[in-house]
């Protein structure tokens, strides 16, 4: 890892889970700061984790994270701005 004290590459690295509001039906619907999206499973509802990664646009990303793990998450997030 090139940055030993990187706090976006944290929360990947051990992912924290949040709880939103569906605005659809109100269940709660949890969400790990590794997902793009997770569905309600009450209604169907497709929520994005709105919270802004570093691997977006740090140069160090692809090293902070990791090869593997960077590759998936730059799919999922390719595959959620095709949505």
């Amino acid at each position: 890892m090139v940055h030993g004290n990187c706090p976006g590459v944290e929360r990947f690295k051990n992912p924290t889970m949040k709880e939103k509001i569906c605005p659809v039906c109100g269940e709660i619907i949890e969400i790990f700061s590794v997902d793009s999206t997770v569905t309600c499973d009450n209604c169907g509802f497709v929520a994005y984790n709105d919270e802004q990664s570093c691997i977006s646009w740090c140069k160090y990303a692809k090293e902070c994270f990791g090869e593997e793990l960077y590759n998936k998450l730059m799919a999922d997030k390719e595959k959620t701005a095709k949505k």
